[in-house]
Parts: structure tokens; sequence; C-alpha cells
């Protein structure tokens, strides 16, 4: 059987705002459900572990879909969320992919984090699929190829845009702008529009725009995994 490990940020706070972030629910739900349909094995793991905190915008009825009704009623599903491994417990040899979902939060935590580097790393050399949404993608930020090389640089990618950045009114809130600083890091970035579906598929790497694309990133690492 398959196994993928979502790895998940344990950041809550939206900088000195006062405002309450966390990882964006759909990005857990959409892709934990497609990937269990195909009998593929999925474990959750945050950065320190235990509860993860959920972005309250993504519980809001704007935002929430049927995805994310069925996770917050399922007893396994929030288990998982509220009982999350503790990522330096994690043996990432043991899995055949890794996923990275957005919320605010990683933009702080997925970023000069030694260990969270170490277990991609992993990932990166043994090249096995690699997948990453919306603010996710924050963790490719100071990856480097087997070579020593910024691994972004030259890859097809995309993430959150600064123009969705602006029309949530968090460009100034955030630590950097995610699309900016893939840009300025040699990757080769492109977006779709504000808010709609759009995924990037770059050899083993998977990244998806914006919460909309969940369910697009979820078939990508299914096709990937049974390839």
């Amino acid at each position: 059987m398959k196994r993928v490990l979502f790895i998940t940020t344990s950041h809550d706070d939206l900088g000195e705002s006062g405002l309450k972030t966390g990882v964006w629910l759909e990005e857990v739900a959409t892709p934990y459900y497609r990937l269990k349909e195909e009998s593929i094995q999925v474990e959750i793991a945050s950065i320190k572990g235990g509860n993860i905190p959920i972005d309250p915008m993504s519980e809001s009825k704007d935002w929430m879909t049927e995805d994310t009704i069925r996770f917050k009623g399922d007893k396994t599903a929030m288990f998982l969320m509220n009982t999350s491994l503790r990522l330096d417990k994690v043996d990432p040899s043991e899995y055949d992919l890794v996923y990275f979902p957005g919320g605010h939060g990683p933009m702080w935590d997925f970023v000069n984090n030694p260990l969270l580097n170490s277990t991609l790393q992993h990932f990166i050399k043994e090249e096995k699929v690699i997948a990453a949404m919306c603010h996710g993608v924050s963790v490719l930020v100071d990856a480097f190829d087997a070579d020593g090389n910024v691994f972004v640089r030259g890859r097809k990618i995309t993430s959150f845009a600064d123009s969705e950045e602006i029309s949530v009114g968090a460009e100034k809130l955030v630590p950097f702008l995610l699309e900016s600083k893939l840009t300025e890091l040699g990757g080769i970035y492109s977006k779709g529009n504000d808010f709609s579906s759009y995924t990037i598929v770059d050899k083993n790497l998977i990244t998806g725009q914006n919460p909309t694309s969940a369910l697009s990133v979820a078939f990508q690492m299914i096709d990937l995994l049974t390839d």
C-alpha cells in the first residue's frame, strides 16, 4: 500500500495583527478523501505535533465544502488532526509522497526550519513525489536539490499569488510575498485567475495555486503515485 505524509503548519497567528490562522481545512480534507478512496494510506504530521490549528476562515460558511463538512464530522479524520505526528518523530523513508497544505501558517514555520528542510531533502534526493498547495509551497523557498542548487530554480511552479494576497488584505502581514520570492529564486512561476483552480506538475513536483486547486492536486498526486 502506498503511504502519503501530510505535513501541516503548527503556527496559529497572522503576525502582529491579532488574527488567527493555521492550516486551510479544504487543503487537507479534499486530498485526504481522494487518496483514501484509492486505498492510499494517509498520515498527518505537523511541525510541533498534536492539535493542528485550523484557519477560522476555512471553517466559515462561505468557504466550507462538502469535503470539509464531512471531515469536521469524521471522528477518524479529526483524531488525526488533533493528535498529529510530531515532525521530529517521523521517518520520511516510510512514505512514498509528502504533501504540504497551506493556510497562512506555513509562511512562518515552513521557512528557516532545519528539521522540515531535512525531511524534505529525503524526498528530493530519493526523487519521490512532492506536492504543495497555496502557502504550503513556502516549504520550497530554502530547499536545495541533490547537487546543492536552489530547488525551485528553473522549475515550473505556482503558489498563492501576490494579487490574491493583496485581495485578502494580508500583503503587509505575511513575512514575504510568496509569488515574488519564488520568482526571485528563479522559479518559472505561473498562475491562473485569482481564486480559481490552477495546478502545475513539473516531473515529481506538484504545486497548486490556492484552495480551489485542492481537487486537482489530489488527482495529480494519485496519478504520480500509481503511474
